[in-house]
């Protein structure tokens, strides 16, 4: 589900509630929505309360004419007749350049577990320099003919950590799914030669585990990221020739801002080390400024490198050209993510010795589980350096 602001994109997460569909419609001030079929349903409560915004609907049907198409189809056929009646050069007010590249080109919203959620804005620079590390750090344009992407990552996280337009930026093909389907997915790594997709471990570990699961005579490049993964896990993925590409980030860092960089020099390692290596968030993006793991508890601003000796936990902040502007009209909390000057992302981590970051827990997503619903389970982690961990989230009440 798609909407727009003027010139701003905000997609919204199909699973979330109505009533949090309209309160991120309404925050954001949309004009005009894109809705699947499917989904029209989610906007009954939105549209009681702007009834005159307009919805284009996608039917979800092979039709783009006729009867079977609908609003979504009439609306690119309009467009489409438009350009081919002025002769194929666009019209009047198209922007092929923008006039400022720290206005914001989107919005992606939070998923609100502990709050309402929050609307990080996404500028024209920032997003722009994401989808260029995206196609280096995820090797793109690696390969011999285009990249051939598949959709396994939702476009609404993140607006697709910028893949959306990093695949397009080196005219890849994208491959589109309705749900994540283990047998399908496998049959088009195989039939269509996919080059690239990107998953959580959680929706890997199932993909290896999959009755069709087999070696793949080509290679194919994962990103990884959410939930810390294991190694066991990308010894598994690399049997099956599925490469992962370990990554790091969050929302507010359009989605990726460190990588686990592979050393030549593992390969001497035993297989069960390497992996592990291979486990941890690793270092800052090429055009991130280097991540850093701070001392909690400090005063506020206040800045102070835990040990590199991959013991002393601390929690990983970001600065640079990928980290979000900040929290749409919400002052206050964009304030509080960007204390000291850095981007708090408030998960708990240790640094090494080679200057690779290591996530100890996602506490967020211990607490989003439902598995651990209070920070006692958290603070026990901390339990032998006397951290608190309601003194490390930033962001949290």
């Amino acid at each position: 589900m798609l909407a727009r602001k003027a010139n701003l994109c905000v997609g919204v997460n199909y699973r979330l509630k109505s009533e949090d569909i309209s309160y991120i419609f309404q925050h954001s001030e949309v004009d005009l929505i894109m809705a699947d079929a499917e989904f029209v349903s989610l906007l009954d409560g939105f549209k009681k309360i702007r009834p005159n915004v307009p919805l284009l609907v996608d039917t979800d049907t092979d039709a783009t004419e006729g009867e079977l198409s609908g609003p979504f189809d009439e609306a690119v056929l309009e467009g489409l007749r438009y350009d081919k009646d002025t002769g194929g050069k666009g019209w009047t007010d198209l922007e092929t350049s923008v006039a400022d590249e720290e206005s914001v080109i989107a919005l992606a919203y939070t998923s609100g577990t502990t709050a309402r959620p929050k609307g990080v804005e996404y500028t024209h620079r920032g997003v722009y320099l994401a989808a260029v590390a995206n196609v280096i750090e995820s090797g793109l344009n690696f390969h011999v003919g285009r990249c051939r992407y598949l959709w396994t990552l939702p476009m609404f996280h993140a607006t697709g950590w910028t893949f959306p337009w990093a695949v397009t930026a080196v005219r890849g093909t994208h491959y589109c799914l309705r749900k994540i389907d283990y047998p399908l997915i496998w049959r088009l790594l195989r039939e269509e030669k996919v080059t690239h997709f990107n998953a959580a471990p959680t929706v890997n570990t199932l993909l290896c585990n999959d009755k069709n699961a087999a070696r793949l005579d080509h290679p194919v490049r994962v990103t990884v990221a959410a939930s810390p993964p294991s190694g066991h896990l990308f010894e598994m993925m690399s049997n099956l020739n599925l490469h992962p590409v370990h990554v790091y980030g969050l929302t507010e860092t359009y989605g990726p801002i460190t990588k686990g960089y592979v050393m030549p020099s593992w390969d001497e390692l035993p297989a069960n080390e390497k992996y592990a290596r291979m486990a941890r968030q690793g270092h800052g993006f090429v055009t991130s400024a280097a991540v850093r793991v701070i001392k909690p508890g400090q005063p506020d601003g206040v800045l102070i490198d835990v040990k590199k000796d991959g013991k002393e936990i601390g929690e990983i902040v970001m600065s640079g050209n990928i980290c979000a502007k900040g929290y749409y009209k919400d002052p206050e909390a964009t304030r509080k993510l960007w204390l000291g000057g850095v981007s708090h992302s408030g998960d708990l981590a240790v640094w090494h010795p080679d200057g690779a970051v290591q996530i100890l827990d996602r506490a967020k997503d211990i607490i989003i589980s439902g598995e651990f619903n209070s920070l006692e389970y958290i603070n026990g982690l901390c339990a032998d350096t006397n951290i608190k961990v309601a003194r490390i989230f930033h962001r949290w009440p």
